[in-house]
């Protein structure tokens, strides 16, 4: 454990840089809250800024330099997947859907700023998002991320998720929602900084595999944060999760059991890059950071 706490203190330091770097685009390419709509564009840049590790852009980031990319497209996919996370965030935590009330130890964005103008500040980030891509100038790129982010991914995840509350699943069920609500975008990170640095198939796949693994990893260490942690530390509401019957690795296997395939997921994603000929040490310093939050 020791030495994946140095890893992970190397992730650390790469999450703080490209964080300064990510939001200093978010900052040139979101509208002016001096242009109207006003208080619309407010409401995208306070959920844009409202914290966070901003782990999806730098995993476009760390693949694009993994793999040689050069040129500016790189910093129109950081800002889109995280206008593309932020839009997620805010339309899971409405009324209609998860119902919290902070996020990253503030008010949640319907909670700011009404339930409508927080519907449309995740719509128009979403839309945003896509007009960045578009400056790519890739479009399997747009591509893979759309698909990854539509019913088939994200969305998909989330409408079983809540399909799923309070009843009785199984872990392959669960399985399903952890991939397609956190796994695909973390994937689609990875695969969409491949594509803008001309990574090959081969070099794509490996890559996908890798962020397939970190995503599920991921989002079991959430469900396990979740029940360990108070909402002060998490800067959320703390056992949401079981309060509305949500379907995660605890509540089918256990805490210590969730621990054990988060480590197995975390070893899952290293054989995934042993593939790769290029420096992969800081992909594996960000997979040692994330089952590393939570001991």
């Amino acid at each position: 454990m020791e030495s994946l706490e140095k890893e992970a203190a190397v992730a650390l330091d790469y999450l703080s840089r490209i964080s300064k770097e990510a939001e200093k685009a978010f900052d040139e390419f979101l509208p002016s809250e001096k242009d109207r709509p006003c208080r619309l564009h407010e409401a995208m840049r306070y959920s844009m800024f409202a914290g966070g590790k901003r782990l999806r852009p730098a995993l476009v980031r760390a693949a694009f330099d993994m793999f040689g990319g050069k040129g500016e497209s790189v910093r129109y996919a950081m800002s889109a997947l995280e206008m593309l996370h932020t839009f997620s965030l805010i339309h899971d935590d409405l009324p209609c859907i998860d119902d919290d009330d902070f996020r990253r130890g503030k008010p949640t964005s319907h909670k700011q700023f009404g339930e409508a103008t927080a519907v449309m500040a995740g719509d128009a980030l979403c839309i945003l998002a896509f007009e960045m891509m578009g400056k790519t100038g890739n479009a399997k790129a747009i591509e893979i991320l759309a698909h990854l982010l539509g019913t088939f991914g994200m969305i998909g995840g989330e409408m079983t998720d809540i399909e799923c509350e309070g009843k009785q699943v199984d872990l392959e069920i669960v399985d399903y929602i952890h991939y397609h609500k956190t796994a695909a975008l973390i994937e689609a990170s990875l695969e969409v900084g491949a594509r803008l640095a001309n990574a090959s198939e081969e070099e794509v796949k490996a890559i996908r595999d890798y962020g397939r693994s970190i995503g599920l990893a991921f989002q079991i260490v959430d469900d396990i944060l979740d029940i360990v942690s108070t909402t002060e530390e998490l800067g959320k509401d703390a056992g949401s999760d079981i309060e509305k019957g949500k379907a995660t690795y605890p509540a089918l296997v256990g805490l210590e059991k969730s621990r054990e395939r988060a480590r197995e997921l975390y070893e899952e994603s290293i054989k995934a890059l042993d593939s790769l000929k290029q420096d992969t040490e800081i992909l594996r310093s960000i997979a040692a950071f994330i089952i590393t939050r939570v001991k």
